[in-house]
């Protein structure tokens, strides 16, 4: 990717680095940075050395290219433990899985987008977009539309406003009006639906995951393809689905909101 110019200071110049440097399939040298950053060598130099010895980058010196720094993946790992749901869905995930042999995906969503936080898959594993870590579009997966229809008014107006509505297949909601249609509906039944909207021959269903306060903690869906189930198939799941999220919701806020004793 290439890093915009922005204004967010020192700190902001350095998340971007960080980022470039996740991107990249294979460790990077410095002109591989260079030509990919808005900022001169000296400041982009000084960034650098500045994060290698913090822990945050890590620097081969028989190769001269940098990667992810182990105290990076340090802090990664305890945000993962601390803010995410995965650890406090992890039996739920596994026993749906056992329970439906099809591949199940655990999402929260950031600016709009889907990011996928767990995973298991199917008994007989389908090669997919989907893996944990990975960010994906809000307005054509079922996962993103099951927490996109349970927002607040306020953050499912911004998250819209911040969907691309880019058409990946025949069937993908490629406008505003046909996603809040979608939308009302998946508020009526409860689960949403990712029709081949993403790729070509994946389907799922999902349920929103929701505190007792009805905020929307995030998103669990069941996926399988065309070849081995049908749309009416998934329906089926729908009641496993939803208990399935409303234990993780239960196992979340009793780790958020630990019972007070006298």
């Amino acid at each position: 990717m290439n890093v915009a110019a922005r204004s967010d200071g020192t700190v902001g110049k350095a998340l971007d680095l960080l980022e470039l440097v996740s991107d990249a399939p294979t460790p990077l040298r410095f002109s591989d940075i260079q030509a990919k950053s808005p900022h001169p060598k000296a400041t982009l130099h000084r960034l650098l050395q500045t994060l290698v010895s913090q822990g945050m980058l890590s620097y081969d010196l028989e190769n001269h290219t940098y990667t992810l720094g182990l105290r990076l993946v340090q802090l990664a790992h305890r945000a993962w433990a601390q803010s995410s749901l995965a650890p406090h869905a992890r039996p739920f995930l596994d026993a749906l899985a056992r329970k439906t042999g099809e591949t199940v995906h655990l999402a929260q969503m950031v600016s709009g987008q889907v990011l996928y936080i767990d995973k298991r898959n199917a008994r007989d594993p389908v090669e997919m977009f989907s893996q944990a870590g990975k960010v994906g579009p809000g307005y054509c997966t079922g996962i993103g539309k099951a927490i996109l229809a349970f927002q607040s008014d306020a953050e499912c107006e911004l998250a819209i406003s911040q969907q691309s509505f880019h058409r990946f297949t025949d069937n993908t909601l490629a406008d505003e009006e046909s996603l809040r249609g979608d939308l009302e509906l998946i508020r009526k039944t409860g689960v949403a639906f990712d029709r081949e909207e993403h790729e070509p021959g994946i389907i799922c269903i999902a349920a929103p995951i929701l505190a007792k306060s009805g905020n929307v903690l995030g998103a669990l869906s069941v996926t399988t393809t065309t070849t081995r189930h049908s749309l009416d198939d998934l329906v089926d799941l729908k009641p496993a689905l939803i208990s399935t999220a409303r234990e993780i919701a239960e196992a979340a806020e009793a780790w958020r909101f630990p019972a007070q004793t006298s």
